[in-house]
Formats: C-alpha cells, sequence, structure tokens
C-alpha cells in the first residue's frame, strides 16, 4: 500500500515538475516580446524553474528510496 502511495506521488510530482519547467520556458519565451502569461503574479521564470527543481530532487530521493526498498527484499529472498 505504502509503495504504491509512493509511486503514485512520484509519478505525480514528475508531472507537476515538468508542467513547472514547462511555464518557466514559455514565459521567459513571451517576456522576449514584452507580454507575461502570469499576470499579477511575483513569480519569475526563473522563480518558476527553481520550484521545478527542486520538485525533481524529491522526485528523485523517492526513485532512490524506492530502488533501496526493492534491493532490500530482493536480498532478504
Amino acid at each position: 500500500m505504502m509503495q504504491q502511495l509512493t509511486s503514485i506521488l512520484s509519478r505525480l510530482l514528475f508531472i507537476v515538475a515538468f508542467l513547472l519547467g514547462a511555464l518557466a520556458v514559455w514565459e521567459k519565451l513571451v517576456q522576449m516580446f514584452g507580454y507575461t502569461i502570469l499576470r499579477g503574479s511575483s513569480l519569475g521564470p526563473w522563480r518558476l524553474l527553481e520550484f521545478s527543481v527542486v520538485i525533481l530532487l524529491f522526485v528523485i530521493a523517492l526513485q532512490l528510496r524506492e530502488i533501496k526498498m526493492s534491493l532490500r527484499a530482493r536480498g532478504s529472498d
């Protein structure tokens, strides 16, 4: 049960990080033409990219934990 929850959370966070990264790139491209997507928001494209990287780091940690648990389970067989 916990392994399934971790897997779902990892996938969801990966998608969120990818979307934030894509939004950051798109916002930067739009800003080059003098427009903005995130009107009224204090988040710039670099801050969105930072959030994306932090989330990806957390996803990597979750994946490494899953690998460690599976290797530990395989070693005890």
